[in-house]
C-alpha cells in the first residue's frame, strides 16, 4: 500500500497534467495580488515563475506565513476547503506567473474514482501538514532554530525569496537573519 506522501505525489502528478488542460495561466505584476482578505479562494495555483508571499494583515503588521515559488501549489487554504473568505493575501514578490485551476474543476477530478479521491486527500493532507509546520515554527523561541527548521523544509529559500520577506517570515529583523546566517 502506498503511503500519503506517495498517493499526494501521484496525484500531483496527474494534477500537473490537469494544469495543462484546464488551467489558465496569469501574470502577475510585482505587488499584484491573486485573493485579498475577505474575496473567497476558487482556486488552486501552481507557480510556474516568479514568487509569492501569503501573510495576514493585524493592525500592526504584516504576517508571512508562506511562500510560493516555482512548482509551489498554493492557495489560501481554509477558503478554498471552506469556500470562506480568506483571511489572507497571496501577493507577487516579483513579476509571477501561475497557472490557476479553479475548485470545482479539481473537485471534478479528484471524484473520478476512488484512487483519485484518495490522492486529492493525500494532497490536501501535505498542505495541512505544511500549515502545523509553520505552526510549529512560530512556537520555537530561538531564531537561529527556526532558521534551521525552515532551511530543512526549503532549502532554496533563499535563491527565491528576498532577504526581508524571510525575516519577517522568521520574525526577526533583516539584520538579526544576516548575523545568524553569517554565523
Amino acid at each position: 500500500m502506498q503511503d500519503s506522501a506517495s498517493h499526494a505525489h501521484s496525484f500531483q502528478s496527474r494534477l500537473l497534467e490537469a494544469f495543462d488542460s484546464l488551467a489558465t495561466t496569469k501574470t502577475l505584476a510585482k505587488g499584484e495580488f491573486l485573493i485579498k482578505e475577505g474575496d473567497i479562494e476558487r482556486h488552486l495555483y501552481l507557480v510556474e515563475s516568479g514568487a509569492v508571499r501569503v501573510f495576514y494583515l493585524t493592525e500592526f503588521e504584516e504576517m508571512i506565513i508562506r511562500f510560493g515559488y516555482k512548482g509551489s501549489l498554493i492557495t489560501s487554504l481554509s477558503s478554498f476547503i471552506k469556500g470562506t473568505p480568506s483571511e489572507f493575501y497571496i501577493e507577487a514578490i516579483r513579476k509571477t506567473v501561475v497557472k490557476a485551476v479553479r475548485r470545482d474543476d479539481l473537485l471534478a477530478l479528484a471524484h473520478q474514482n476512488m484512487e483519485a479521491l484518495t490522492q486529492y486527500a493525500a494532497l490536501l493532507e501535505s498542505m495541512i501538514t505544511q500549515q502545523i509546520e509553520r505552526e510549529i515554527d512560530l512556537l520555537i523561541t530561538s531564531p537561529t532554530e527556526r532558521l534551521k527548521r525552515v532551511l530543512e523544509r526549503s532549502p532554496n529559500l533563499f535563491q527565491e525569496i528576498p532577504l526581508k520577506y524571510i525575516a519577517s517570515y522568521l520574525r526577526m529583523t533583516p539584520e538579526t537573519l544576516s548575523r545568524i546566517r553569517n554565523s
